[in-house]
């Protein structure tokens, strides 16, 4: 329910604020269900559209603005996620979700257009915490549309069940079924070990990153997990493999085959979706971001995304 001063304002000259400030919320929630800040961005701008397309008057019956724009975007999230598995079916390879900088490194920002190297507008920018880690994100792919939802919706950002129901069009009792559900496939896919301290892990990726560039295959192997995966995305834009590469020694040598094929590479150790990572850069330009999964010390998974499509913000335009 509006308050006295907010109806007040509201019927002056339109103040776009609050309603804009909407902007960070709405992003956080579209990435973590769409897995891509393309799509995120085109699931908010539509939200936004819409509410910008009703009469002054139907604004004003609205209560609760950015309720509304919620409900609308995570539908339109929703029908996103509906297609995009006919989608993805087509994709050339594996299919990543796209990677996030930390926000003092991100470039140009989600807005995108323009050259400037300046940081984004901080409401632009996707939170990171545990929820878009790149394993979390991951599993989170083989998920029904309303099972992620419900999830992300529910455990977390804590909308009750109540709401989800009305944005996912069934009752809260199914809802709390489906997020149900959901938890306990994220559950099962996790690896049961631990994530290590973040100390722990930006020392593994270091040593990672310092025993490629040198081309030691023997402390490759010593770093990855026996059964250690690595998938890349390229798709269909750039070479990439189209299918996971598995155990440590085949990962470890197709690693030193790139490093071969590849002069002049250059790895930069970064944040990566709120984890240690590498980005590798060529004459300057970010042509892969890769993270990775550990537990014990060692790696256990490797993403590769190589899609310029989904490097916007690590490259200078």
């Amino acid at each position: 329910m509006n308050t006295p001063s907010e109806a007040v304002r509201e019927r002056s000259e339109p103040d776009p604020g609050p309603v804009v400030g909407e902007r960070r919320q709405l992003i956080n929630i579209a990435y973590r269900l769409l897995g891509s800040l393309a799509e995120a961005e085109d699931a908010v701008q539509e939200a936004y559209a819409r509410w910008y397309a009703m009469p002054r008057e139907q604004q004003e019956a609205i209560a609760s603005p950015g309720a509304w724009l919620t409900t609308v975007a995570s539908r339109v999230c929703l029908d996103l996620l509906g297609s995009a598995r006919v989608r993805r079916e087509r994709y050339v390879g594996e299919w990543i979700p796209e990677p996030l900088p930390d926000r003092t490194e991100w470039i140009g920002g989600p807005a995108g257009g323009g050259s400037s190297t300046e940081p984004a507008d901080p409401a632009d920018r996707v939170t990171l915490d545990e929820s878009v880690n790149m394993a979390f994100l991951v599993v989170l792919e083989s998920l029904t549309p309303a099972e992620r939802v419900a999830f992300i919706l529910h455990d977390v950002f804590r909308y009750p069940f109540a709401e989800v129901a009305e944005i996912v069009g069934r009752t809260p009792a199914a809802c709390r079924q489906l997020a149900s559900s959901a938890r306990r496939r994220v559950s099962a896919a996790q690896a049961p070990a631990a994530a290590p301290p973040a100390g722990q892990a930006v020392r593994v990726v270091r040593d990672f990153k310092e025993a490629w560039e040198a081309k030691d295959i023997g402390a490759l192997v010593g770093l990855l997990d026996p059964d250690a995966r690595m998938f890349a995305d390229g798709g269909g834009q750039v070479s990439a493999v189209l299918r996971p590469v598995e155990g440590s020694e085949r990962i470890a040598e197709y690693l030193i085959h790139i490093a071969g094929r590849a002069p002049g590479l250059t790895l930069l150790e970064r944040t990566v979706n709120g984890r240690p990572g590498l980005v590798a850069q060529h004459a300057g330009v970010t042509v892969t971001v890769a993270a990775f999964g550990l537990a014990d010390g060692r790696v256990t998974h490797i993403w590769a995304v190589r899609n310029p499509e989904k490097l916007r913000p690590w490259t200078a335009e």
